[in-house]
């Protein structure tokens, strides 16, 4: 016997992915110009907003994979985006910070960014906009109690 799956309309992974990509475009617009990807840019955002970080700490506030992080940062520090550095107290872990150019990237953006943020709030209102990143961060296994 067969279980009736939900309608694909009404399939909460697919309206998720359907909901990224509405979300997304604006962004990939936004850095289009800038020749960064989307990872690199929620790289230099975590970094702007928390400081230095160890590669396990960023690449989960980042939401990368830890390889992909590795990857993505070798890109990011030949472009001059971060710095990478050991620890002095233990030599095995990585620092990494966001350098003058990743931060201008930020900075020159941080308007537009802004903007895209308050074009979302209006689409949903406020209080939706709010319920939606509550409801949402109950689906996230990092956030739950």
């Amino acid at each position: 016997m067969t279980s009736k799956l939900p309608s694909t309309s009404r399939s909460l992974p697919i309206a998720l992915i359907r909901a990224r990509e509405g979300v997304m475009a604006p962004i990939r617009e936004m850095l289009s110009e800038t020749g960064i990807t989307e990872q690199q840019w929620r790289v230099l955002r975590v970094l702007s907003e928390y400081g230095a970080l160890d590669t396990t700490t960023l690449a989960d506030r980042s939401s990368l994979l830890f390889p992909s992080l590795t990857r993505i940062a070798s890109t990011m520090r030949d472009k001059g985006l971060i710095t990478q550095t050991r620890d002095q107290a233990d030599r095995r872990r990585q620092i990494i910070d966001i350098t003058e150019a990743g931060q201008k990237i930020i900075t020159e953006r941080a308007a537009q960014s802004a903007q895209i943020v308050a074009d979302f709030r209006i689409t949903l209102g406020d209080e939706n906009y709010e319920t939606l990143l509550d409801l949402l961060a109950k689906l996230d296994p990092g956030s739950r109690d």
